[in-house]
């Protein structure tokens, strides 16, 4: 887990258009507000750069001591739209004067509008339906729910297995991280994950066959008849990376999922809105899936969530059996609605797109500058990754990426920490409005923190 010094350093003094840094880093005053978090919460919580954030706007963050950052993070792929949007602020306060706060499933007509705004962009509009609820793991979790309700009220209990991937991240409750391929956070679990199974992830880089037939290999590997799968999940890129499936493997996996009749689930809690260069990921593989699950950038601020699935199936479950106390809140109704609106408005998935060309180009070139301690280069639209590895090899350097993160840090360009295998992937995801001059700027400040630590290296 990255761990960031508390101990304020002496930094270069930055004054640009998006940058500025005019105190020691972490600012000296901001030691009681961390200290005071130290004693009341637990220490997960304290795994990002220590800065204190007063404000943001766009795609910059600032403190309240007069330090400015250039955001490459979007609050964990959430503010797509970007922070502090103006419209979406308008529809929070125009709420609150309202006086709607909260409405637990009674109707209100913001729900309304919104549910059919997420119908419009599915696959199929006629044939689909909406659920919204509060958060990503919410979401992925009934997607499991409704395709094993699927598969046993369809076929009985022998079809009961749960299709997911080596590598994934579903969400951090049960289900979630049963659904999940990564072994490090499963540990807290016992016996519960009999019938969810995984197969490896076709990303190019550490699974270098990235041919179908390793699915259905690992599948007889394991004795599992696909006949007997109720449900895929897969993230429309994985976060680890990001690693998108390739189109071909994407494709197969379609099929394969029709002819068994596995419910096929698209996991696009941080992937959509925009974030790709498409308004959802699965739309580079050209597939059609049966459940969608969503978040972060949904409201592109407050927590929000939503499942977009065939009718059929979000039919299993009558009035009041499935819902959750805050689904479709007035308040992240709101600004989900003003969030797409912006959204589609301003282009933004297009500038993502175009943006997205440039980011890659410029951080693969800083990556083949370094190749034996910077492995790949992976990412579309406003989401990239470099893995960070150990000299020559695939394994991963946290060390590494924990440096350069850091340096950038103290350069004015603000990441999240590094995540991935080991925690040795730098990933780079602007708000869906950063301009191209900003854009450069950052690549520029990225590359000088490469370097910077590379030379020392």
């Amino acid at each position: 887990m990255a761990k960031y010094s508390l101990k304020p350093v002496n930094v270069k003094k930055i004054n640009t258009k998006y940058r500025t840094i005019q105190t020691k880093l972490p600012v000296p005053e901001s030691l009681e507000i961390f200290n005071a978090l130290n004693e009341s919460e637990p220490v997960s919580m304290m795994g990002q750069p220590p800065i204190i954030w007063d404000k943001a706007e766009g795609f910059t963050i600032y403190d309240k001591w007069g330090n400015k950052w250039l955001d490459w993070s979007s609050c964990v792929l959430v503010a797509n739209a970007g922070h502090g949007i103006k419209e979406i602020k308008d529809a929070l306060l125009a709420e609150i004067k309202q006086g709607l706060l909260g409405t637990y499933v009674f109707v209100h007509e913001k729900r309304a509008e919104l549910t059919k705004a997420l119908k419009a962009l599915s696959p199929d509009p006629d044939n689909y339906k909406v659920f919204l609820l509060s958060t990503g793991s919410e979401a992925t979790e009934n997607c499991i729910k409704l395709a094993r309700t699927y598969a046993l009220e369809k076929y009985g209990p022998q079809k009961k297995y749960f299709l997911t991937f080596n590598g994934a991240f579903h969400g951090r409750t049960l289900g979630a991280q049963l659904a999940g391929g990564l072994p490090g956070l499963k540990n807290w679990i016992q016996e519960e994950g009999v019938n969810f199974i995984q197969v490896p992830f076709p990303d190019g880089f550490r699974q270098t066959d990235v041919s179908f037939d390793v699915l259905l290999k690992s599948l007889k590997e394991q004795g599992i008849d696909p006949e007997n799968i109720a449900g895929m999940m897969t993230e429309s890129y994985q976060g680890i990376g990001p690693f998108f499936l390739p189109y071909e493997y994407a494709r197969k996996l379609e099929k394969f999922c029709k002819k068994y009749d596995i419910v096929s689930v698209y996991d696009e809690v941080q992937a959509g809105f925009g974030r790709s260069g498409k308004m959802f990921t699965y739309e580079h593989y050209d597939v059609t899936p049966d459940l969608i699950a969503c978040g972060k950038g949904i409201s592109s601020s407050l927590p929000l969530s939503a499942v977009i699935g065939r009718k059929d199936i979000m039919a299993l479950y009558g009035p009041g059996s499935m819902t959750s106390t805050h689904s479709a809140s007035p308040l992240p109704v709101a600004a989900s609605l003003a969030s797409l609106k912006v959204i589609q408005e301003r282009n933004l998935v297009a500038n993502a797109a175009e943006l997205g060309d440039i980011l890659f180009s410029e951080l693969e070139r800083i990556q083949k500058k370094y190749p034996d301690v910077l492995g790949i280069t992976t990412g579309k639209g406003l989401v990239m990754g470099i893995q960070c590895v150990v000299s020559g090899t695939k394994e991963p350097n946290a060390i590494l990426a924990q440096k350069i993160n850091e340096k950038a840090f103290h350069k004015g360009l603000l990441m999240f920490a590094p995540v991935g295998i080991g925690g040795s992937c730098l990933k780079i995801a602007p708000p869906l409005c950063t301009t191209k001059e900003a854009l450069l700027e950052g690549i520029q400040t990225f590359e000088e923190a490469v370097d910077e630590v590379l030379s020392n290296e």
